[in-house]
């Protein structure tokens, strides 16, 4: 006669403390560490704007970035912490300034970076930096705004590297509603008027083809340099004067008297009316910059055209 053996029964003690390690293997692996959490999650695939195709086994963690709107951009999704290095003109979020610095665009030094022992280095697709850090096996993803358009779509790649996608669109989402609500702010009066905003220390001037001369459009504004020119076209002071714009835009560097010397200027009505927006250095930085404050931008353009008044035919 055959009998079948019953299991022998497993000591309470032992069953506890297996919970409690497959528990606290399971929590270790969800929150992306150990061999297990790579072979157990997917791999993230990117595109740059070098059209190259990147493959990330787990969201970067260690992300090292040479511009300063990409720098911006990391932060304002949240992944600050995962900055180990950042280039000598990031200066937003405050925090960032303790950060080693490891050049810049086209001077970066690959021996830094690659001592800060990154997963992801973040440049534009004109960085030096990018083929010596390949080379290496670091991974480099090539990202550039030069639109509206563009920073919506840098702000979702950059979420997606990090591991939270779907962050990047809803920042954005939140600076478009930012963008209509200043446009709501801007004076009537000034609606349709052209602005002129110098740019490089008056050599050059955003057109309606630059990231700037989107915002300027957004906000109801018309612009005095054409976009056929190009993004940031150099300018001749007689170019200016024909235009006569209803305003200029420039960086707190330039005075108004100086301007008014320039060939012709004295009789432009922006500078008889004293009809002038002049922007603090670093307010002017954040212009300029195609990043996560674009709706600051907006706010700082249509302030200064708040106490500019009413401007009269």
């Amino acid at each position: 006669m055959t009998s079948s053996a019953l299991p022998t029964p497993v000591p309470r003690q032992f069953l506890s403390s297996t919970v409690r390690r497959v528990a606290k293997a399971a929590a270790f692996v969800a929150l992306g560490f150990g061999p297990a959490a790579q072979a157990a999650g997917t791999a993230i695939r990117l595109q740059d704007d070098r059209g190259t195709t990147l493959e990330l086994q787990a969201p970067a963690r260690r992300i090292v970035s040479l511009m300063p709107s990409l720098t911006e951009t990391v932060c304002a999704l949240d992944a600050c912490d995962r900055l180990v290095g950042i280039d000598r003109h990031a200066n937003w979020p405050a925090s960032v300034k303790g950060l080693p610095q490891v050049g810049g665009i086209d001077d970066a030094n690959i021996e830094r970076i690659v001592a800060l022992k990154p997963d992801l280095v973040l440049l534009r697709p004109r960085s030096r930096a990018a083929e010596p850090l390949e080379r290496l096996g670091i991974k480099v993803l090539a990202l550039d705004a030069k639109t509206h358009a563009d920073l919506r779509r840098v702000m979702e790649t950059v979420a997606r590297a990090t591991g939270r996608p779907g962050a990047g669109e809803a920042y954005w989402r939140k600076l478009d509603a930012g963008l209509d609500a200043a446009r709501a702010r801007v004076p009537a009066g000034w609606q349709g008027r052209r602005v002129y905003f110098e740019v490089h220390g008056g050599m050059a001037a955003a057109s309606e083809s630059s990231f700037i001369g989107e915002t300027l459009a957004r906000l109801g504004l018309g612009n005095a340099v054409p976009g056929t020119l190009g993004p940031f076209p150099k300018m001749s002071p007689e170019f200016v004067v024909r235009a006569d714009p209803d305003v200029l835009m420039v960086s707190a560097l330039g005075e108004i008297s100086a301007m008014a010397g320039r060939p012709g200027w004295s009789a432009m009505s922006a500078i008889k009316r004293g009809r002038v927006c002049s922007f603090a250095s670093a307010r002017f930085d954040l212009m300029m910059r195609p990043g996560p404050r674009l709706d600051e931008a907006a706010d700082a353009i249509v302030g200064c055209l708040a106490s500019l008044g009413e401007p009269k035919p």
